[in-house]
């Protein structure tokens, strides 16, 4: 079992880490270290290399992601969580580009392979609950909507965020003939 000590100095480095690198890729471990009040030991010991730390920030983010769909189903209709959803998804991409500065091709290729599972089955969680109480067109696709709001995040890059227009009509294409 991890100490408490040991928690809390990861969550530390994870949250220092986050911040430092979308702000600035190239950050140094020093720094992030500096920033999150530990010693370069004990950054090391929990990442020994930056690549391995900005996999574990982009893995954390995934996760808190993928762990918002009961909350959010919950609360709303399948279609407007699925909004809410990929709003957060689209910030999330955003911040992805900014680390994905500091990853190599086989970093980018292992954060994608270790995360498109987990993303793929929460949308699928939306598109099922939509298709259950009729809202959303039975032949909706969790990997074709993932390939579409890829494009969002450039969208919203730009002097006019136009990713809240194109997520509406992403959203409305798959509504169910009829249905508002």
């Amino acid at each position: 079992m991890v100490r408490s000590d040991a928690r809390e100095n990861r969550a530390r480095i994870l949250a220092a880490a986050r911040e430092s690198i979308a702000a600035d890729g190239d950050t140094s471990m020093n720094q992030i270290a500096q920033r999150a009040g530990v010693g370069a030991g004990t950054l090391y010991r929990n990442f020994p290399t930056r690549e391995a730390l900005v996999l574990a920030v982009y893995q954390e983010e995934v996760d808190r992601i993928v762990g918002t769909v009961p909350t959010l189903l919950g609360g709303m209709p399948p279609i407007e969580a699925l909004r809410h959803w990929t709003t957060d998804l689209v910030a999330a991409m955003r911040r992805k580009h900014g680390l994905g500065d500091a990853l190599s091709a086989a970093g980018h290729q292992a954060i994608t392979e270790q995360t498109y599972g987990p993303v793929i089955a929460a949308i699928n969680e939306f598109l099922d609950a939509g298709k259950r109480d009729g809202s959303i067109r039975e032949d909706a696709d969790p990997g074709d909507f993932l390939q579409l709001t890829g494009a969002l995040w450039r969208a919203a890059s730009g002097p006019e965020d136009r990713s809240p227009r194109m997520l509406a009509l992403i959203l409305d294409g798959l509504r169910t003939q009829g249905r508002p």
